[in-house]
């Protein structure tokens, strides 16, 4: 599969932030997020052709049993589920990182689920020639479900302003169920100064209402850089 990078760092988002972590993102994406944090791997992706064997040789090289399995959107990278079969048997803890519009057999420890809001559909960029297809694709509710069914799994939501909050609440309402304390609202930044901006009216919505604020601890330690 092409692999646009393999990477040691921390884990900046979600339940597990600040865990230390193999990052391998895969090249390649369904949607195009307007904000996209990682283009090289969705907007014009690149990387190296890597056999299954190859990435596991170095994957072992870092002294941590964790894993993120990312993109772009990974569930479409071919032989996606023997390398996530692989890294399980291999006694890694997995999280696959996801926007959950596309199903395939995998498995992990922690479904990283984030469905993406309307706040990402492209009708600025590029003309906005790719908006309506992204617009189209973004949800899929019968495949978040089926991601929600692994023993551990986590909503996140990309917030860029409090209106976002009633389109979170719609599709919630459409989940057959979950807990508050798996909702995680992160938001749309890029910088250090966006996210303590954001960040401050985004946590007194989480304590209203339950849910769990999600910093990018990345962004606050070393920037939008890439492989960190």
């Amino acid at each position: 599969m092409k692999i646009s990078e393999i990477f040691y760092s921390i884990q900046g988002e979600g339940k597990l932030a600040g865990v230390p972590s193999v990052f391998i993102r895969t090249a390649g994406c369904n949607l195009r997020c307007a904000w996209c944090d990682s283009p090289y791997a969705s907007w014009t992706p690149e990387g190296e052709d890597l056999t299954t064997d190859v990435i596991l040789d170095r994957v072992s090289d870092f002294a941590t049993k964790y894993v993120v399995v990312t993109g772009g959107e990974p569930m479409i990278a071919p032989g996606i589920e023997d390398l996530t079969h692989r890294l399980k048997d291999g006694g890694y803890h997995v999280t696959i990182e996801t926007a959950a519009t596309v199903w395939k057999d995998v498995v992990c420890d922690l479904a990283g689920i984030s469905p993406k809001l309307g706040n990402s559909t492209p009708w600025e960029r590029d003309g906005g020639r790719l908006a309506e297809a992204h617009e189209r694709n973004r949800i899929n509710l019968d495949v978040i479900r089926r991601f929600m069914t692994f023993p551990d799994y986590q909503l996140k939501f990309v917030v860029e302003q409090p209106e976002d909050l009633a389109e979170i609440d719609v599709l919630l309402t459409r989940l057959d169920s979950y807990n508050t304390s798996d909702v995680l609202l992160m938001p749309q930044a890029v910088t250090p100064e966006e996210m303590i901006e954001r960040g401050r009216w985004i946590v007194d919505i989480c304590k209203q209402r339950g849910f769990r604020y999600c910093p990018r601890l990345h962004i606050s330690l070393y920037g939008n850089v890439r492989g960190k």
